[in-house]
Parts: C-alpha cells; structure tokens; sequence
C-alpha cells in the first residue's frame, strides 16, 4: 500500500496533478468517451439474442489486469465507489457511513441522474405517491407527511434529497460510468465522465431504468402508426382519440392502460402469460417471499426475473372497476405486426394508431462488462451480493435486492461483506454510533 500510494504521488507531480488538501479529493481529470443517451458506453456487453442467452464469458475468479499501473496510478484512489445514488446505492452509502467509512474521503457515489431521485424522478406526472406500488422508506430516515395526490417523482425526490443531506452522503452527479476494469495492484479502475477511480471494492446499484426492454416481432419495423416504451409515457393526454396496444402484464401497464382507456379511442391489452392479481395488503414478509423466488435464477447464473414479475398485480378499487367495465380483459400475446396493426396466428386482427411497450427493463450493467462477470447462461452468479467471479464487485438492486426493500438489505449486506474484504489493510475507523439513530424525514 505505502509502495502504491508513493507511486500515485510520483506520477501525479511528473504529469502535472496538483495534491489535494488532506482529506479532501477533488475530481479526477476529466475522460473522454462517446456516449449513448443513457450516458452508458453499449458497446461493452453484449445484447441476449431472442432466446435471452448471450455470448459466454469465460474468467478466472479475479480478473487479470486490464489497466496499466500508470493508469491506476493516476486515479484517485479510494476504498470503495458506489455506482447509483437510488435507493439502493444510497441505502449502500448509509451503512458505509455508519460503520466509519466517510463520503469524498474512504468512499465515493457517483450518480449519473441530474438530481436526486433516482429512477422515481423520471415516473410520469400521474402517478401519485397513492398510487405507488410499495414503496419502503430508506433506512435511518422514515417518509412522512407525504401527500398522496402529488406526484411520487416529487414526493421521493425531495425525500432522497432530504436523505443525502441529512447524512452528508455526497452524491457526485451528473457523473456517468463508462467502464469498470480490472487495474493494478488489485485496484479495480472505474472510468467515468468525471474522471477515473482506483477502488479497492465496488457496489454497483445502478438499476434498471436505463435499459428499457423492447421485445421483437415480426413486422415491427413497418408499422405506420406510434411505438413507444412505458418509459417513455409522460401521460393519457398523448393518446386522446387513438387506438392503443399496451404490451405487458406489469404494474406499468395496468397504471398507463386505466388513464389511457377514458380518453382512448379503443384499447388493447396484450400479455405473454395471463396476468395474476392479488388480493389484500403486500408487507415485509410477502416481501420477502417474492425476494426468495428471484434468487434461484441468480444462483443458476440465469438472467434475473424482476420482482415485481413474482409479487402478482394489486387488487385496487380502481382495478377491480376496469375488470368489470372491460379494461383488463386480456389476450394473448399476438404473432406480428403490420403496417395497420396487430395480428395473432389464428388471424384475428386489431388496427391500432400507437404501440405502447410496457415490458419491463433489464440490468443497466453495461460498464462492467470488462470484468468478464456473466456466464453462460447471461446472468451472473451470486453469493448474497457479491460476484462469484470478483469478489471486489457487489451487485445491489439486482436480481433478488430490486425492490426498495430487498435493496435496503442488500446495502447492508454488502457494506458488511466489503469491511470484511477490506479488514487486512489500513482502513476507515471504527463503528461510531452517532450513524445509529433514526430520523424522521417529513416531505411537504
């Protein structure tokens, strides 16, 4: 270590880098990089083709160095970057913070959303914190005096914003990652559009919200009218007098088809398996229930399933009166699409204006792919939240921990994981209890 950090001072005073004042970091030189509209690099993992399977990559337990000592020797080191500042990143940042690791010292989080918020404040104006489907509060800090008729992007982005001040988290953003290799002396070098990081762990909790799925069919390409993913909905208004396809079996495309449907044309509902709803109140314990049914897939090294996929849909008064009125009367999944609409293999055909996907996301971990963490099957295997094939890496909010809470879990049980990994070496100081209390947030 003291070999390493001499080197770090050496090439830092031969390329000109300034020294920082103690205990303070300030940002790396700045990295080039072409970017997509997620701000992530896609050309650095691979796309499952139809079948959802991808190219197998075959690694060692630890990766061999794909930096050069001179790159991570010019990175700000530190002990461990968090990828995210969601729920689950900051969740992460927390239990760093109440076990004695410090924000823009011993850890750092780079986010690469405008504002606090994570994915909730993207969510469309219409849906309301009343109308969320479970929220769990951050731990340290309970949600309250929330209206129920505000939008949940407001309500939980100034709940996430009253979060990162409270305990002094630190967010860096926007700040997009490109890139996590493996670097020298153990280090993992994370290349971001504000710099590079030498880190000796790494919690990815970068979600899902970047990458939205969009199924294939045949024909796709000549539709006439509208596609669009859920993602993309800002509101019903958009769809006055269409005539609407909502593709998908999720809370997404429940929520969009009861606002589409009064100002719609006609609309259609279309899912791949018949959509399951659920009666009654869903808390910790059937929580934890649908947490559990994700993990077998992680631990076959299978693409994960979402959870909400396991959870079944919510039986609201509202649900319940579109089942009566006609709304949710579904069919099945149709066999392509043509210039005009939508057709199933039995030649029944419905003429539609716009398309509308309401077909989840996948794992936004493109900027890992340098670390050769997936298997054959697409996935990547587990141990609780570290990575079999680097135990530097943990994933949080994916698989088993996405949802808000198996993510609170999951923060903790890597931030207890990495202070193990991290124990033989010089490190943070210990636990101090000032980080134990509970505060109360009030949201106005």
């Amino acid at each position: 270590m003291g070999a390493l950090v001499a080197l770090v001072a050496l090439v830092r005073k031969v390329v000109g880098a300034g020294g920082n004042p103690a205990g303070k970091r300030t940002p790396p030189p700045s990295v080039s990089r072409n970017m997509n509209y997620t701000g992530v690099a896609t050309a650095l993992d691979p796309t499952p083709d139809a079948s959802g399977t991808v190219a197998d990559h075959s690694a060692g337990a630890i990766p061999r160095a794909g930096a050069s000592a001179l790159d991570t020797a010019t990175a700000v080191d530190t002990d461990v970057v968090v990828i995210g500042g969601g729920q689950a990143g900051l969740a992460a940042a927390f239990h760093l913070q109440r076990v004695g690791y410090r924000a823009d010292r011993d850890f750092v989080v780079l986010d690469r959303s405008p504002r606090p918020g994570g994915a909730w404040q993207f969510r469309w104006p219409s849906l309301t914190y009343g109308k969320v489907h479970g929220m769990h509060a951050l731990p340290g800090m309970e949600l309250s005096g929330a209206d129920p008729g505000r939008p949940s992007s407001e309500v939980i982005g100034a709940y996430f914003e009253s979060y990162e001040q409270t305990f002094g988290l630190s967010v860096h953003r926007p700040v997009s990652v490109l890139a996590v290799r493996a670097g020298a002396g153990g280090r993992l070098l994370v290349e971001s559009s504000e710099g590079r990081y030498a880190t000796r762990a790494l919690i990815n909790a970068t979600g899902t919200w970047d990458r939205p799925f969009w199924p294939r069919f045949p024909g796709q390409e000549t539709f006439g009218g509208r596609q669009l993913h859920s993602s993309r909905y800002e509101g019903a208004e958009q769809f006055r007098g269409a005539r609407v396809v909502v593709v998908g079996g999720g809370t997404s495309a429940v929520q969009q088809l009861l606002e589409i449907a009064p100002v719609a044309a006609a609309t259609t509902w279309v899912t791949r398996r018949p959509p399951v709803f659920r009666d009654g109140p869903f808390g910790e314990e059937e929580g934890r229930a649908a947490v559990a049914l994700v993990e077998e897939r992680v631990r076959q090294g299978l693409p994960p399933q979402s959870v909400v996929s396991v959870t079944g849909l919510p039986m609201t008064d509202a649900v319940r009166q579109a089942r009566e009125n006609g709304v949710l009367e579904r069919l099945p999944l149709f066999e392509r699409i043509t210039p005009t609409g939508v057709v199933w293999a039995d030649g029944r055909r419905v003429a539609a204006d716009v398309i509308l996907y309401a077909t989840g996301f996948r794992a936004a971990i493109d900027h890992l792919a340098p670390l050769k963490l997936r298997e054959p099957g697409g996935g990547i295997r587990m141990d609780g939240t570290r990575t079999l094939r680097d135990p530097r890496v943990h994933l949080v909010g994916y698989g088993p921990s996405a949802s808000t809470i198996g993510a609170n879990r999951a923060g903790r049980a890597a931030v207890h994981d990495i202070r193990r990994l991290l124990a033989p070496a010089p490190g943070p100081a210990p636990y101090r209890s000032s980080f134990s209390r509970e505060v109360s947030g009030s949201v106005r």
